[in-house]
């Protein structure tokens, strides 16, 4: 039992942190004025750009710009999809943010417009207003009575956490004090919540729900029992009982498989929603319409971020065209790095293989190349996320091969280098550490030569044919 207990408590100490492309983009870096900062959360130049998203970003706000659409187009590597993110973060949680890729389209096993049905109304919230009964006030003491284990076959902290308890909870505000009798699931949740006393603290009366506003500014003396972010808040005012306006924010999609599916909301942890039919769409429209009219529900137009989306077909784009016409459409944002190339399911061309009558449509936000310095600082930003401490040689020549190949590349060798240095038991990653892992994994240049050097030593080459191989194969 003591080694499991060990191997349970190594278990809950090791943490585990995944680092993304993009996890070092905090927002847009805009000031008050929204103007772009050189080097702000996350975000290295594109200036004009980020300018441009940050307008976006003000008319979301404000709500008059649901149902457009905005296109990012430039070169690959030059930030679109970190401008997308920046924009999701600087709208925080309230707005949703849905994000899809036009080639994750084909893979997933339902219709073209079915998925791009599910991914609009992931993009559209509503935000549920109900009215709750809310006890609110300061937290005075809490006893909680543990019984004795029957038969006294377990004692101390072996008890059965099932084992039934019952404790008082007191509770003030400036006007009043009370006693309330806890009984076994609200100290559950008070134990989960971690109330202690001099917390300020709502318990919804119908949910048990207990949330935890802060702590009272009266016991901001007690350094030993508050931590560094602890914030804190005014005892409440009146009386503890109160009703008060809970608001719920949901989107159209998760109301969709809650009433589409026999196991409810449990669809949406398993991801296999499946097809939607369309009468349940409309049921539902009619009855937040209904809602909306009764001033119990507001409708939140999100952002839907479509990455690549040159890969979507013909069909697609009339699918789009007609849905954000709708009166609950979301902010459509794609990107693209093509240039003049071929729509989908049609043998025309057109720019960044758009519809012109879909292109018409769109506020184009272009992207331009990474100056070398800009290429440095998004480096430095890359190496303080991924922890890895680089000599400033080091950091000058990944800047030039990031300036002569491309700036992903230059970010995948951060690792890649870091890694050669923890081999050779090295602190800090230097030149050589850099040139290792340059030289063990090539760049699309290098490896494009070295394909046309030894084609055709490969499978399927398309070798040229010599004059006349044609008739001697006739023959």
């Amino acid at each position: 039992m003591a080694e499991l207990k060990r191997l349970s408590e190594s278990r809950d100490l090791t943490r585990i942190e995944r680092i993304g492309a993009h996890s070092h983009i905090r927002g847009l870096g805009l000031d008050s004025a929204l103007e772009a900062r050189a080097v702000s959360e996350g975000m290295v130049g594109q200036q004009s750009a980020r300018k441009a998203a940050g307008l976006i970003l003000q008319l979301i706000r404000e709500g008059k710009i649901a149902g457009r659409a905005i296109l990012l187009a430039g070169q690959p590597g030059t930030g679109k999809t970190a401008i997308a993110m920046g924009l999701a973060k600087s709208l925080g949680q309230e707005t949703p943010f849905a994000t899809v890729s036009g080639s994750e389209l084909f893979s997933l096993e339902m219709s073209k417009t079915e998925a791009l049905t599910q991914s609009f109304r992931r993009a559209i919230g509503v935000r549920i207003k109900e009215e709750a009964e809310i006890i609110e006030g300061e937290v005075v003491e809490i006893t909680i009575d543990r019984p004795a284990a029957a038969g006294g076959s377990a004692s101390g902290s072996g008890q059965s956490s099932s084992a039934f308890k019952t404790g008082k909870l007191t509770l003030k505000t400036t006007d009043m004090e009370t006693v309330y009798d806890l009984g076994n699931k609200m100290i559950e949740s008070l134990t989960k919540e971690k109330v202690q006393s001099g917390d300020v603290i709502a318990l919804d009366k119908v949910s048990g729900k207990v949330t935890k506003l802060g702590r009272s500014i009266g016991r901001s003396r007690d350094y030993d029992a508050v931590g560094p972010h602890t914030k804190f808040v005014r005892c409440p005012e009146g009386e503890l009982q109160k009703r008060k306006e809970v608001v719920h924010c949901v989107t159209l999609h998760e109301i969709d498989v809650i009433n589409s599916r026999t196991q409810g909301f449990l669809a949406l942890f398993t991801g296999d929603t499946g097809e939607i039919r369309s009468e349940v769409r409309e049921q539902i429209d009619t009855k937040v319409a209904e809602w909306r009219e009764e001033g119990k529900a507001e409708i939140v137009p999100g952002v839907l971020f479509i990455d690549e989306v040159h890969m979507l077909d013909i069909e697609c784009f009339s699918f789009l065209n007609r849905a954000l016409e709708n009166d609950m459409a979301p902010i459509l944002v794609i990107a693209t790095n093509r240039g003049i190339t071929t729509i989908r399911g049609t043998n025309y061309r057109s720019p960044h293989g758009i519809p012109p009558d879909f292109l018409d449509r769109l506020l184009i936000i272009s992207t331009q190349p990474y100056t070398e310095e800009e290429i440095r600082k998004i480096l430095d930003i890359r190496c303080e996320e991924e922890d890895v401490e680089m000599s400033k040689d080091a950091k000058v020549l990944l800047t030039k091969i990031g300036a002569e190949t491309s700036l992903r590349y230059a970010i995948n060798l951060i690792t890649a280098a870091a890694l050669a240095c923890q081999k050779r038991r090295g602190k800090i990653v230097e030149m050589e550490d850099i040139s290792r892992a340059y030289q063990l994994f090539l760049d699309v240049k290098r490896s494009t030569q070295y394909l046309m050097e030894y084609q055709s030593q490969y499978m399927f080459n398309e070798v040229p044919r010599e004059v006349g191989e044609d008739e001697t194969m006739r023959s």
